[in-house]
């Protein structure tokens, strides 16, 4: 249930605000419907009774009990209303069932009768379907046959009956019922279809208004959070508070690009100013006598290099340069895979069929060689495998060292988080890799290897990138 109300509900804005006031106006118009109902329901009503108390004054002239003409105040009589309607004069009370009793419409009657000066007893008025009574039946009968048609015929009729005490007998007249007004609920399906046509349409111009350009700003800010590229900002549109908002986003976009690109300057510098001296020095330590020191020396100068390699690399993911690229994914991995093998690294590597993506090399290949470098410092051997799977390409880069309990492997994606201090490194490997994933949209996930009993990472990257 929860579900299909959701459905229903619009996501958009604009669906929401226009269904809100389809709803508001719904409400409003059956609130209005209601009272209108209500006041022509009572204007009949009054009619009928203004109706029966001048056919009753004019019976009780008859009988010599009042004189002077009905004084009435300007009510309208129902169609039909002013046709002679037949009084019946009985010494009793009409039978009519308690329930059946209109106490409002009654205590009417007797005010309208005892301002023409009429002295009264008890007054009933009281409704009753039409085929309750076989005399006002023959009557409408005999009228069809008269007119040589049958008109439609009311379904109900009201009975009104005054008690006269100095004639001692009791006046009953029936006055149909007209049936409901058709013309009224035509009247108000038209004011409602016209109402609606008016007002939401309005509203739905008004609302595209400004919810045009927020969608267009809505796109915009989810373009530039993927490539943060300053060009193609939105002309400003919209009401003046939505064109102050497209303003002032692009002015921060333009302040965070150029942002971005002072630190990619600054970055550039600091990789060239120290890359520069760290080269120097692997030079110089080859005259070091000493094979022992030579070696530690040259691992030191090695370390700094990858560390300022994963900081520079981290700094730049999110803004790449280079232009996507058809790239044969057994390639490039197997490329990554050779390379330690060159190096004497226990690294295997087990491709699938083609696997061709459009995707940044230098990137992808960063981000396998960070977990295949991250397998082999925790492990002894590490090894690759590459396979299809539920519409995306899955990058499997397991080893056989400790592993990592469940809690920690989440903490491994942030920046700077090592588990092991002892162990060179940044780590910034991990969180390079997750961006890479991020930038493809991808993922990157951490698991217990199996087959291995070390850590396996899963890289995925959608086949469409």
């Amino acid at each position: 249930m929860a579900r299909l109300r959701l459905r229903l509900w619009p996501r958009s804005l604009q669906g929401q605000l226009l269904l809100a006031i389809a709803l508001a106006l719904l409400l409003a118009q059956g609130i209005s419907a209601a009272l209108l109902y209500r006041a022509q329901a009572e204007r009949r009503e009054a009619a009928l009774v203004h109706t029966a108390a001048l056919r009753l004054f004019g019976a009780a002239r008859e009988e010599g009990l009042v004189d002077g003409r009905f004084r009435h105040d300007g009510q309208r009589m129902i169609p039909g209303g002013e046709r002679r309607l037949h009084v019946d004069s009985d010494t009793r009370a009409p039978a009519i069932a308690p329930d059946a009793r209109y106490d409002h419409a009654g205590a009417e009657l007797r005010e309208i009768m005892q301002e023409q000066g009429l002295v009264i007893g008890k007054v009933v008025v009281a409704t009753r379907p039409l085929g309750d009574d076989p005399k006002l039946l023959q009557r409408l009968e005999r009228r069809a046959r008269m007119l040589g048609r049958d008109p439609d015929r009311p379904h109900h009729l009201m009975v009104a009956a005054i008690e006269l005490p100095q004639a001692g007998k009791w006046l009953t007249v029936r006055v149909p019922v007209p049936q409901g007004e058709p013309a009224m609920l035509g009247t108000l399906l038209a004011q409602t279809l016209l109402l609606y046509a008016l007002m939401v349409g309005a509203i739905a111009l008004i609302v595209r208004r400004i919810t045009k350009p927020l969608a267009a700003l809505t796109t915009r800010l989810e373009t530039f959070a993927a490539n943060r590229d300053p060009d193609g900002q939105l002309e400003p549109e919209g009401p003046d508070d939505v064109r102050r908002l497209i303003v002032a986003h692009n002015a921060m976009e333009q302040r965070i690009a150029a942002l971005l690109n002072e630190k990619d300057v600054m970055l550039g510098a600091i990789g060239h100013d120290l890359k520069t001296p760290l080269a120097a020095l692997r030079v110089r330590i080859e005259s070091v006598d000493d094979e022992a020191e030579r070696a530690k020396m040259a691992a030191t100068i090695e370390d700094i290099t990858r560390s300022l390699d994963d900081i520079l690399s981290l700094a730049r993911v999110g803004r790449p340069r280079d232009p996507l690229e058809p790239t044969e994914l057994n390639a490039l991995v197997g490329q990554v895979a050779e390379e330690f093998e060159d190096l004497g690294e226990p690294v295997s590597f087990t491709p699938a069929g083609r696997i061709v993506l459009h995707l940044r090399p230098t990137w992808v290949r960063r981000a396998v060689r960070n977990l295949v470098v991250n397998a082999l410092r925790y492990g002894q051997t590490a090894r690759i495998t590459i396979e299809r799977q539920d519409g995306q390409a899955l990058i499997r880069v397991e080893d056989d060292g400790p592993g990592i309990s469940a809690q920690d492997r989440d903490r491994l994606f942030s920046r700077g988080v090592r588990l092991d201090a002892s162990k060179p490194g940044t780590g910034l490997g991990l969180a390079i890799v997750r961006d890479v994933a991020e930038i493809y949209g991808g993922t990157i996930a951490l698991e217990q290897s199996d087959d291995m009993g070390g850590l396996l990472a899963r890289l995925r990257l959608p086949l469409a990138g």
